[in-house]
């Protein structure tokens, strides 16, 4: 991001030194009357890029930011929510798939119903409950998540509809907070407990 910031504002310095010293008059009979100056075009379009880049900077987990956390999960934000953020022990309403390799573990996208987790229960592998204290309900994460945090060196083996996980197997995590039954707005006004 930054290095297209600096290419786009190095090109506007030399811009400027093609702008007419005289206004350009617009006399359509379809438009208003207006003078505008190439300089003023430029201006304008450097302050709309500047207003971009200014909110991509001050909104760290922007929906195409990546993050490496201390312990080794890779977050990559598909979409940057608006919601609340859990509380450890909280339930959290969350849809996620799951993949070793090419090997589709889990999908909870396909079901109607979200599944429910309480946040740092120790429900989850160790590098998703690492990471949903972090998450706010509406953020979809993809998390690329090291062996050790996953299913560790015993990996796990082949169940009913459930592939064989080599040991310290990197899994890529899938997910989204879709909801905090307790902290929504409609539940607390539904039942009158503000």
């Amino acid at each position: 991001m930054k290095s297209t910031c600096i290419l786009f504002l190095s090109l506007l310095g030399p811009a400027t030194a093609f702008a007419p010293s005289a206004p350009i008059t617009r006399t359509s009979p379809t438009s208003l009357s207006a003078q505008v100056t190439r300089s003023q075009v430029l201006n304008d379009v450097a302050a709309a890029f500047g207003v971009v880049a200014a909110s991509a900077l001050f909104n760290p987990l922007a929906a195409s930011a990546d993050e490496t956390l201390p312990s080794g999960v890779v977050i990559k934000v598909v979409k940057a929510g608006d919601g609340p953020a859990p509380d450890i022990g909280e339930l959290a309403a969350i849809r996620f798939a799951s993949y070793a390799g090419e090997n589709k573990i889990d999908d909870i996208f396909e079901t109607p119903e979200p599944y429910y987790t309480r946040v740092g229960s120790g429900g989850l592998i160790k590098g998703v409950e690492e990471v949903l204290p972090k998450m706010r309900v509406g953020d979809r994460w993809v998390l690329t998540i090291p062996g050790n945090l996953a299913f560790g060196p015993k990996g796990r083996p082949a169940s009913a509809g459930k592939p064989r996980i080599p040991a310290n197997a990197e899994i890529i995590f899938d997910v989204e907070m879709v909801g905090l039954p307790g902290k929504e707005p409609e539940l607390i006004e539904l039942i009158g407990d503000v």
